[in-house]
C-alpha cells in the first residue's frame, strides 16, 4: 500500500474504542510503517480505561501514556466555563466541548517528550471535535502534522471499521448492535446517533446511564448545601472536598433524583444541525448554585455586562477555540467578577427539577433594610420622582412631538395587524 507521507512518529488520541483501535493499523499501513503512540486522557470516564494498554499494544501501538486529568480538567476547565455563564444555545453545558482542549494540549505534550512528528484522532469529518483538537494543535506546536483519518480512508461506517479490525485481528468490544455514540467524562454523558437521528422520536430509558427519570426518582425531596470560594465549589454540606470529591458526590446524588437530562438540537460548527442528549447531574447542580450565588454577590451593570459575554465564550468554547487571546481575555474579566462570590448555597433536589431553597454570602449585596418598604436612611422614596422624570424623558419627548404635531401618540394604537394569521 502506497505511503501517504514521511511521518516517522505520530502520538493518537486515544479512546480504545472502535475508531481509534483500526486507526493504529491503519497509521502503519498508510504512513511508512511509522510507529504509533497511544494517548488516553483520564477524564472521569471510569470503566472504559480498564484494559486500554493491553489493547493499545495489541492494536500495534509501541506504547499507550494515560494521563489522569481530572482535577486539572474541572479547575482550569470546567470552573472557568461556569464562572463565565457560558451555555451554548440556551441549554447545552459543554461537557465534550472543553474536554477537546485538554486532551490536545496534552497529546501535543507527549508528541513533543517523544520527538514525534505527527498527532492523530479519530473524529469526523461533519463534527466539531476534529476542528477542537486540530485548534489546539496549531495553537500549541504549529509544525506538529495532523493526521485526520476519517477524512482520508474509504472506510465509511461503523460496519467497515469492524471488517478492517476482523481484517488486522484487532480487538474490539463494539458490536453492530450498539447504536449510539457516546462521549463520557465526569462532567457528562452524551448520546448521539440511533434513534435519535430523528428529532420525534423519544429517547429510550434503557439508554440513560447516569440519572433515572424523574418518574422513577424519590418521592421525597433531598437538600444538600455548596459552598463556594471566589466562584468555585469548595465543599458539600459543610465538608472539604477536592473538585473530584464533589463531583462524583453530586454526579451519584443529582442522578439518583433524575437531574440534569437535556435533549436539544444543536448547531454544528460545520453547518449542520445535531440533536445530541446529555446527562450533567453535578454540573447541573453547580451551575444553578453559581447563578444563585451571583444573583446576591454581583451588582446590576456586572452582572448586566457578564451575561451579554457569556454567550460569546460558550461559542468560544464550542467552536474549539479555548487557547485564543479574546477567550483569555473574557477569562480575565470573568476571575476579576468572582473576586466576592464566596458563600453558600442551599438546594433542593427533587423528580428532576433543582430548587433554590436559600443563599448567603459576606460579600451579599442583598441588605434586607435596603430592600424593605419601611423607612430608612439610606433611600429617600421621594427621591423616585425625579428619577422617573429623568428616566422617562426621551419617551415623553417623543409623545409631546407627535401631539405638537397634530398626530396621535403612536403607542396608543399599534398596528398589529402584521402579526396576525391568514
Amino acid at each position: 500500500m502506497q505511503s501517504k507521507g514521511t511521518v516517522k512518529k505520530v502520538v493518537l488520541a486515544y479512546s480504545g474504542g472502535l475508531d481509534t483501535s483500526v486507526i493504529v493499523p491503519w497509521l502503519k499501513h498508510n504512513y511508512g510503517d511509522c510507529e504509533v503512540i497511544c494517548f488516553t486522557a483520564d477524564l472521569g470516564q471510569q470503566g472504559e480505561l480498564d484494559g486500554l494498554e493491553e489493547k493499545a499494544i495489541a492494536s500495534g501501538a509501541s506504547k499507550l501514556y494515560v494521563r489522569d486529568l481530572r482535577e486539572e480538567f474541572l479547575n482550569d476547565y470546567v470552573f472557568p466555563t461556569m464562572q463565565a455563564g457560558a451555555v451554548y444555545e440556551r441549554e447545552y453545558l459543554l461537557g465534550t466541548s472543553f474536554a477537546r482542549p485538554i486532551i490536545a494540549k496534552h497529546m501535543v505534550e507527549i508528541a513533543e517528550l517523544e520527538g514525534a512528528d505527527a498527532v492523530a484522532h479519530g473524529c469526523t469529518g461533519k463534527g466539531n471535535d476534529q476542528v477542537r483538537f486540530e485548534l489546539t494543535t496549531m495553537a500549541l506546536n504549529p509544525k506538529l502534522k495532523v493526521i485526520a483519518p476519517w477524512r482520508e480512508w474509504d472506510i465509511r461506517s461503523r460496519e467497515d471499521a469492524l471488517a478492517y479490525a476482523t481484517e488486522f485481528n484487532i480487538p474490539v468490544t463494539h458490536t453492530e448492535k450498539d447504536i449510539y455514540s457516546r462521549d463520557r467524562n465526569i462532567f457528562h454523558l452524551s448520546h448521539e446517533g440511533g434513534l435519535l437521528e430523528n428529532p420525534w422520536n423519544e429517547p429510550e430509558t434503557s439508554m440513560f446511564q447516569l440519572s433515572v427519570s424523574p418518574e422513577e426518582a424519590p418521592d421525597e425531596a433531598e437538600y444538600v448545601e455548596i459552598g463556594f470560594e471566589k466562584g468555585s465549589p469548595m465543599s458539600v454540606n459543610g465538608k472539604e472536598m477536592s473538585s473530584v470529591a464533589i463531583f462524583e458526590y453530586l454526579n451519584e446524588l443529582a442522578g439518583k433524583h433524575g437531574i440534569g437530562r437535556i435533549d436539544i438540537v444543536e448547531n454544528r460548527l460545520v453547518g449542520m444541525k445535531s440533536r445530541g442528549v446529555y446527562e450533567t447531574p453535578a454540573g447541573t447542580v453547580i451551575h444553578r448554585a453559581h447563578q444563585a450565588l451571583e444573583s446576591i454577590c454581583l451588582d446590576k451593570h456586572t452582572m448586566g455586562y457578564k451575561d451579554a459575554i457569556a454567550v460569546k465564550y460558550a461559542e468560544l468554547v464550542y467552536n474549539g477555540m479555548w487557547f485564543t487571546r479574546l477567550r483569555e481575555s473574557l477569562d480575565a474579566f470573568v476571575q476579576v467578577t468572582q473576586e466576592q462570590v464566596s458563600g453558600t448555597v442551599r438546594l433542593k433536589l427533587y423528580k428532576g427539577n433543582v430548587i433554590i431553597a436559600g443563599r448567603k454570602s459576606p460579600f451579599s449585596l442583598y441588605r434586607e433594610d435596603y430592600a424593605s418598604f419601611g423607612e430608612e436612611d439610606v433611600y429617600n422614596q421621594q427621591d423616585a420622582h425625579g428619577f422617573i422624570q429623568l428616566f422617562g424623558l426621551p419617551m415623553k419627548v417623543e409623545a409631546l412631538l407627535d401631539i405638537e404635531g397634530g398626530k396621535e401618540v403612536r403607542w396608543r394604537q399599534p398596528d398589529y395587524s402584521k402579526f396576525k394569521r391568514d
